[in-house]
């Protein structure tokens, strides 16, 4: 295991949820390099997404892997988006929002969405709850309405109450260190 050495970073703002997680007030946090650190955060396999909404110039849609559950009761998921995303605003100011989770098959889908978020040509679409555009064929479909919205650094966490949802059988698509899997595949 390569271990990264921590460089205190005087200037970083003591304004957060750690506050006193490292030593108090005042504390200096670590400052770690980007790539590094996206390299350790690709070290976690997630399942992958493709968040969908309606916006003034028309359907928009994302793919996120940074989708949680929250609470069962209430029905509440979190995804986050970086402040730098060119669909930024869309999502931002979205009262509602479509999360697809997606299957195995759903590779392209994924690349579709990670490139260009108005390129719903072709797909199986239907309106959703504010006319949100819901894709067809995902493994779980959530709509849900954007109850709050949290400021955490460089990304916007957006927090859905689940208002209605699908589901259907199948193996999900897994992303790890750059790479698209399946759960089988990471196995091996």
């Amino acid at each position: 295991m390569e271990r990264v050495a921590l460089t205190p970073d005087l200037a970083m703002s003591r304004n957060s949820m750690f506050a006193d997680a490292d030593g108090g007030p005042g504390a200096a946090l670590p400052s770690f390099d980007a790539t590094t650190l996206r390299g350790a955060f690709g070290r976690f396999a997630t399942g992958l997404t493709v968040v969908t909404a309606a916006s003034e110039d028309g359907p928009v849609g994302i793919t996120a892997n940074s989708f949680s559950s929250v609470s069962l009761d209430p029905p509440l998921v979190l995804w986050s988006i970086a402040r730098s995303s060119r669909r930024f605003d869309a999502f931002a100011g979205a009262r509602f929002q479509a999360i697809h989770i997606l299957g195995a098959g759903q590779i392209d889908l994924s690349r579709r969405f990670f490139r260009d978020g108005r390129d719903f040509a072709g797909l199986d679409t239907e309106p959703g709850l504010g006319g949100v555009p819901l894709i067809k064929g995902a493994l779980a479909l959530l709509e849900c309405e954007i109850v709050s919205r949290m400021d955490c650094g460089d990304h916007l966490v957006l927090i859905g109450h689940v208002r209605a949802m699908e589901t259907s059988d199948g193996e999900p698509l897994v992303f790890a260190a750059g790479r698209y899997g399946t759960l089988a595949a990471f196995a091996s």
